[in-house]
């Protein structure tokens, strides 16, 4: 598949495929700096520009990958031992389809022979790059990866940024105990990321004295929840867990509103960390639904300055509340390790596997493959922003403990 090389404005054919999440911002300033010493750094990646992988694609890592590129060149070009070179992305729609991911990113590490690259989003292709980068010796350093089981793979050029599932879920589990749930009813994607999290959710469960009431799996590209919510709704449980993708994420509240399903807490994810879900769902109808979430333009400086960068540059899209700044955070650690030990793969992954990192996110360490730094976390929408609500140590606002409402 030819690679699109993204140093010029960005293609008809390319706005085409992401207008509907990005908006229909020009993305005019290039991404070659001006001349400096050394020709252009190549950083490859496959993005889901087109497929149901597109709305968290588009708004967790491609627009992240386009500024940074764009603020390290506006500033001289990539600092590569002490000696500026341009970023010069190399990239390709991979369709939502794993056998295209596969070979795009076979491509840009085999013939292309890129000197970087940057992940592809969600666990699922992950799962399927992260072998392929121990191979070709690419350090790997993913904002969207979910899964436990890619964590044991024990790759060593592998970083996984996001808390894992049983941080996550433990975090969730944790809250709810401490906030006297006593019942939950649970419904989860059909997937990787979704089983993943479930068996962790069910792991923690087992800790707690909360009775589960209901646990229903549904398949990729759902279209009506309904029946399942319906049938929740009359156990009246005090706490409803989606472990969802952006569009299920939607589509569980916006039936959970018509059908009147509104327990003590309501969680979904993915998803309930975007602008899109205050878009649609509105503020006022969006207060006090809880989700996956670790940072806002609270959280740090680095955070507040990303934030706003990302907003103006981007005509109002922000970014989201959770893997975004994962994805930033990652972007910080590359560079700042390029700028350390060169473009030498190897002194990458190894100066990436041993220090602890400063981000906008706050410390970052891996353990393996696994950032342990990063507490599992809870988010809930309150007065129109993502707060960290749990635990008290990253929080950026008190939990509300009783959803109002729909609005």
């Amino acid at each position: 598949m030819p690679a699109d090389r993204l140093t010029l404005p960005t293609r008809r054919r390319w706005m085409q495929g992401t207008a509907a999440v990005l908006g229909s911002a020009a993305f005019a300033p290039a991404l070659r700096a001006q001349p400096t010493s050394g020709g252009p750094v190549r950083i490859g990646y496959a993005m889901s520009r087109t497929g149901p992988w597109t709305p968290g694609a588009q708004v967790s890592q491609e627009p992240n990958y386009l500024l940074w590129a764009e603020q390290v060149n506006a500033a001289g070009g990539l600092d590569v031992k002490g000696v500026k070179r341009p970023v010069e992305l190399v990239s390709s729609d991979d369709r939502s389809d794993i056998e295209t991911c596969v070979r795009s990113y076979q491509k840009l590490m085999g013939s292309d022979k890129v000197d970087l690259i940057l992940p592809p989003w969600g666990s699922n292709a992950n799962f399927a790059i992260a072998p392929l980068a121990q191979r070709f010796g690419y350090p790997m350093l993913a904002p969207t990866a979910l899964s436990r089981k890619l964590i044991d793979m024990n790759l060593s050029f592998f970083f996984s940024l996001l808390q894992q599932p049983d941080r996550m879920m433990g975090a969730l589990v944790d809250m709810l105990a401490a906030n006297g749930a006593k019942s939950v009813a649970i419904v989860y994607m059909d997937d990787l990321f979704g089983l993943e999290n479930f068996a962790a959710l069910n792991n923690a469960l087992k800790k707690t004295s909360i009775q589960v009431v209901e646990r229903k799996s549904y398949p990729l590209g759902v279209k009506d929840l309904s029946p399942v919510l319906r049938g929740i709704k009359d156990q009246n449980p005090d706490a409803f867990i989606g472990i969802t993708y952006p569009p299920d994420t939607i589509l569980a509240s916006k039936q959970a509103k018509e059908i009147g399903f509104n327990p003590k807490f309501f969680y979904a994810s993915v998803g309930t960390a975007f602008q899109l879900y205050r878009n649609v769902i509105t503020a006022p109808g969006a207060e006090g639904v809880l989700g996956m979430g670790s940072w806002n333009a609270k959280t740090s400086p680095g955070a507040k300055a990303y934030f706003d960068a990302h907003t103006k540059r981007f005509e109002g899209k922000e970014p989201d509340r959770w893997a975004s700044g994962h994805c930033w955070a990652g972007l910080e650690i590359l560079q700042a390790a390029v700028a350390k030990v060169g473009l030498d793969r190897k002194a990458i992954r190894d100066h990436v596997a041993g220090t602890t990192h400063k981000t906008i996110i706050g410390d970052v360490r891996f353990t393996g493959s696994e950032n342990t730094a990063t507490p599992g976390t809870v988010g809930q929408w309150q007065n129109g922003e993502f707060e960290v609500v749990w635990p008290a140590s990253v929080a950026t606002a008190k939990l509300n403990p009783a959803k109002p409402a729909w609005k």
